[in-house]
């Protein structure tokens, strides 16, 4: 096996806790260059953004999740003013639990959309067991011009349908695991220049970490999984998502 000891990768989704500054040191250590910590409510999305502003390499998003939806939006939009806030998210829908109501869901989720188009600013979508009203909300708000589904869980045909709409696709650590045979395949799907990688972290610990809580560092068995089901390097996989991860932001790294 080549050495990937010096290769760079940027982390496009976690959620960095009061934790920040070990899991950050660790994540520096393991080579990646950039994190994205995201906003899932307002308390949540103002913590995002205290985060960032103390860490040079970590960047925030401001939006509203779906369990979250029955709080509504109030201040999330004077929160995307701030400079370190690179994106309207995690919105979207979530059929599993529904600790919002659907209807709520779907109000909110339209809303962060057309925020994201009037203020030309990528967005980052949840979708769990709701696949086809998710495209429906989005179809009808109009997909913003970078739109990631974060945390892809769907088989190679819902990846196609999200690509179809120019939209990108952010593997985490389930492409990883045992039974996510349709994940890699959409991975082995997907273009290499519309891939991005994340944690998720502090959940969806990938392989061998199952089990244990997960942190930004873990990037790089993710990157290494989606190289596999694309049958292209560890290099070139980091290489291409670092670079498409801060394009997509609007991120120059260093």
């Amino acid at each position: 096996m080549s050495d990937t000891s010096d290769l760079r990768w940027f982390d496009s989704h976690c959620h960095l806790g009061s934790d920040a500054a070990e899991v950050i040191a660790r994540a520096r250590a393991a080579g990646v260059v950039g994190i994205i910590t995201v906003g899932t409510d307002l308390e949540e999305s103002r913590a995002a953004i205290d985060t960032a502003h103390r860490f040079d390499d970590v960047w925030a998003t401001a939006g509203v999740h779906p369990h979250e939806a029955r709080f509504g939006m109030d201040g999330i939009v004077e929160l995307l003013d701030d400079e370190v806030v690179v994106a309207v998210g995690e919105a979207g829908l979530d059929f599993h639990y529904e600790y919002s109501p659907r209807g709520v869901q779907s109000d909110v989720f339209a809303a962060q959309v057309a925020l994201a188009n009037e203020r030309g600013m990528p967005l980052v979508v949840h979708s769990r067991e709701a696949w086809e009203e998710t495209f429906a909300v989005l179809d009808a708000e109009g997909v913003p011009d970078r739109t990631v589904f974060h945390c892809f869980t769907g088989g190679p045909d819902v990846g196609a349908a999200c690509l179809e709409r120019g939209a990108f696709l952010s593997f985490s650590g389930i492409v990883t695991f045992k039974g996510a045979d349709d994940v890699r395949a959409a991975a082995a799907g997907c273009p290499l220049g519309r891939a991005l990688v994340e944690t998720d972290s502090p959940f969806l610990a990938p392989v061998p970490h199952r089990g244990r809580p997960n942190e930004p560092a873990n990037v790089v068995h993710v990157g290494a999984a989606v190289a596999e089901a694309m049958d292209r390097s560890v290099a070139e996989v980091a290489a291409a998502t670092l670079s498409t991860t801060g394009g997509f932001y609007g991120i120059e790294l260093v």
